[in-house]
């Protein structure tokens, strides 16, 4: 700042008359880096607009919807405006009574979305969600031909759709590889937010292999991307397709910086599939499963918190038929390590049905493993209701951990689907806070089968002060681990 003070007055006394040139400095010349990388500069976007842009297309649907012809007229006030005013009014129900009839079916618009060209002879790829529902779609090309197209097939789990025009030699995309891409990496979103066709916005990407609880690990970026982008590239900065803008994350239903998109790689595979045979084919094991706390791990001797813990097992299923047990931890599943719960369902889905694989799998304190037979994911399984076994009152003393258990006769074993375990028939208030309920059966304490109530009591006796209890416990189709507070222990 001070020397450019000194040069400003400088430069206004040889103005003056003050000073002569010879006496005065040279002024300051601003500073130029001798050299700077390509990436100190803001990135340009045209070239790859200009070469991606005509692959980008607008998409429209529409749903019939039935139409009626508006409020009807009485008998009475038909015959007063026939005799005074000459106005004939025909009937509005047919002769003989019954309901009048209803105008036809008219086509209402239901969604502007987008989408781009895969192939030069008309398959253009989408969201399932985009599509799901229409009775028609029209898809505008960015010259503002417009064409009706077809449904190949939907996916919702991946929310991924191929649809069909008829045209030729179309300006398809260059496909990139999502398992590349660099958190960082700059990348531009092509699409009609809000109808608004061939808009451009640009971004980052934020994070990759996000999980949002949905079947698809999906790309994070701050793209802007709003209603209207759904089904549209993303594409990197050497103009390849490496996603489809799906869904956001927003308060207000609009854009709040942070999007996602599907991985390429994961869409090709479906689009592949939903080409050939209209459908996609996944395996599938028959369990229900949830994530595994670090708490949790710690306290079975898991170690770290990974895999999948399975809460239930469907009965005559792939799983069952394995050997795998409700309260199971799925670590490993053919050769691919499950870091996360999600990630079974996706490793799952990728083999193809009938192939035998290798499943490991933690169970009371130690890796077994299990082989099974992978079948094929058919619809989806309607869930079956939770409900408790009704608790025989005896009368069973509580046990330091605030439970009172009793022990199962072989019926109630055979009805609840285990081989061992305790009844609960009571709890302590701390117990009930901790998610126990009465009629819970307890299977395994710190990974020990529990084999009578008696047994039980006697390892609840000699707890350790200080640690959580895992308890793994069956309600009725699920199992989960629930731990007791080492607070709330003798209260």
């Amino acid at each position: 700042m001070e020397s450019f003070v000194n040069t400003r007055f400088a430069a206004l006394a040889l103005c003056l008359g003050l000073l002569t040139s010879a006496s005065v400095p040279a002024l300051a010349a601003p500073v130029v880096p001798a050299s700077c990388p390509g990436s100190c500069g803001l990135p340009d976007f045209t070239g790859l607009v200009e070469k991606v842009g005509p692959s980008v297309v607008n998409i429209r649907t529409y749903r019939k919807v039935a139409v009626d012809q508006g409020p009807q007229m009485d008998d009475q006030t038909r015959e007063f405006l026939r005799r005074f005013f000459g106005i004939p009014v025909p009937p509005t129900a047919p002769p003989g009574g019954g309901s009048a009839p209803k105008g036809e079916d008219e086509e209402k618009p239901t969604g502007v979305a987008s989408g781009f060209i895969l192939s030069p002879d008309g398959y253009v790829l989408t969201n399932a969600h985009v599509v799901d529902g229409a009775d028609q779609i029209v898809v505008t090309l960015t010259d503002k031909r417009e064409f009706k197209a077809k449904l190949v097939g939907a996916d919702k789990r991946t929310d991924v759709a191929v649809v069909k025009i008829e045209a030729k030699n179309l300006p398809a995309v260059t496909l990139g590889d999502s398992k590349k891409i660099k958190v960082g990496e700059w990348v531009v979103a092509i699409g009609s937010p809000f109808g608004l066709e061939n808009t451009v916005t640009a971004g980052i990407i934020s994070a990759k292999g996000r999980d949002t609880g949905d079947y698809t690990p999906f790309i994070q970026t701050d793209v802007a991307v709003n209603p209207g982008n759904s089904g549209g590239p993303l594409i990197n900065m050497q103009g390849q397709v490496i996603g489809i803008n799906s869904q956001i994350y927003s308060r207000t239903g609009g854009f709040m910086g942070i999007s996602f998109a599907i991985p390429i790689d994961e869409a090709i595979r479906v689009a592949d599939q939903l080409k050939a045979t209209g459908y996609v084919i996944r395996g599938k094991i028959g369990v229900a499963i949830d994530g595994v706390s670090r708490e949790l791990a710690e306290s079975i001797g898991l170690g770290k918190p990974v895999g999948a813990l399975v809460r239930s097992v469907e009965t005559g299923g792939a799983a069952d038929k394995a050997g795998v047990q409700a309260g199971d931890i799925i670590t490993k599943f053919n050769g691919k390590t499950i870091e996360r719960a999600t990630d079974l369902p996706r490793i799952v889905g990728d083999v193809k049905p009938g192939t035998r694989v290798a499943m490991q799998v933690f169970r009371r304190g130690s890796e077994r493993t299990l082989q099974v037979t992978v079948s094929e994911w058919a619809k989806e399984q309607k869930t079956v209701a939770e409900k408790p076994a009704a608790p025989p009152k005896s009368g069973a003393e509580t046990s330091p951990i605030g439970l009172a258990v009793v022990d199962l006769s072989d019926a109630q074993k055979k009805e609840l689907g285990v081989k061992s375990g305790v009844l609960v028939e009571a709890l302590e208030p701390f117990a009930s806070r901790d998610g126990l309920q009465v009629g819970d059966v307890v299977t395994t304490l710190n990974n020990t089968e529990i084999l009578s109530a008696k047994q039980f009591k006697e390892l609840a006796a000699g707890l350790p002060p200080g640690k959580p209890v895992a308890l793994l416990v069956h309600r009725g189709n699920a199992a989960q681990f629930i731990l007791v507070r080492p607070h709330a222990m003798g209260k």
